[in-house]
């Protein structure tokens, strides 16, 4: 019995020392990836309307729109998640828009990246932009379109 309270000390006194070692070195990854999230809107709209093609099979921009398999888009950069009438979001994102979440740039960014790292359990079908330039164009291009990002994006 003993050895047996020994072996698990020395067993979970190694996983706590293997966590912090891990931890140490992984978080300065974390914070250079939190400072390189991009906080203002820096593409080229006219560069993000081209890219935005993909995603006009599911989503429309013009103010008043109609939703199709997503919601429309119109007004999208700096307002609440869920902000659209009407649209039967996931409760994955309405969870999270009771959390008080924004589509500010960086989550924007965050989420034309990977979608599911933002909202694990969403219903967008769609795998991201790995391209900084491409998801900081389409941020542009979006902010053109109503918001309270769209004085900061003209």
């Amino acid at each position: 019995m003993l050895k047996t309270k020994t072996f698990l000390a020395a067993t979970a006194a190694f996983a706590v020392s293997a966590i912090m070692a891990t931890t140490a070195q992984i978080a300065p990854a974390m914070a250079e990836d939190a400072a390189a999230a991009p906080t203002e809107i820096i593409g080229d709209a006219a560069k993000g309307k081209r890219v935005f093609n993909r995603c006009k099979a599911c989503h429309t921009v013009e103010e008043g729109g109609p939703n199709r398999v997503g919601p429309n888009l119109y007004g999208v950069v700096g307002a609440e998640f869920g902000h659209i009438e009407g649209y039967n979001f996931s409760p994955n994102l309405l969870e999270l828009k009771a959390e008080g979440k924004v589509w500010d740039v960086a989550t924007l960014d965050a989420y034309l990246k990977k979608p599911k790292d933002v909202i694990p359990k969403g219903t967008m079908n769609f795998v991201g932009l790995n391209k900084d330039s491409q998801r900081a164009d389409v941020i542009a291009y979006l902010a053109t379109f109503g918001g309270p990002e769209a004085a900061t994006a003209e």
